[in-house]
């Protein structure tokens, strides 16, 4: 039996990555708002920044970077500086190896953490280095090492 492939929309194909549902959007919502409400004097906070990682550049879900000014005049459409700490939040359409083969490319990139947000366990994977993460479960709270950022995750799935 012949598979039919889904076309890809213009969205997918920019930021090589699958179109959000509305929980993928609450989460990364939920991410952004903790992360400003408790960090925002120390790191700069922002979601959905186009990386110009190798082979074809990558958008993840959120970014933390050192604390910078904006550029509001000659922002490239790709950043080339590593942000510290990548997140991408698992779409039901993405396979938790492709979710980790991303973090291998972040930190190729630069890229001190990384953490994938599991939706559908309610959990956290943070990766401090590669192959080397640390699970957190919904009532815990998430911890990365490299940073000293903490969040609770009930905070994340509400």
């Amino acid at each position: 039996m012949e598979v039919l492939e889904q076309a890809l929309t213009a969205y997918e194909i920019e930021r090589n990555k699958p179109m959000p549902n509305l929980t993928h959007g609450a989460i990364q919502a939920n991410l952004v708002f903790e992360l400003k409400s408790l960090y925002r004097k120390l790191y700069r906070i922002a979601s959905e920044v186009s990386l110009d990682t190798l082979p074809v550049g990558s958008t993840p879900d959120v970014v933390i970077y050192p604390p910078l000014s904006l550029d509001f005049i000659s922002e490239p459409a790709r950043r080339s500086d590593a942000p510290l700490v990548t997140i991408e939040i698992q779409s039901p359409s993405q396979s938790l190896e492709q979710m980790v083969d991303k973090t291998d490319l972040y930190f190729q990139f630069g890229v001190k953490s990384c953490w994938i947000i599991l939706p559908s366990l309610q959990a956290a994977l943070v990766f401090d280095r590669p192959s080397n993460y640390k699970f957190f479960y919904v009532y815990e709270t998430l911890h990365d090492p490299n940073l000293n950022i903490n969040i609770p995750l009930a905070d994340i799935f509400a």
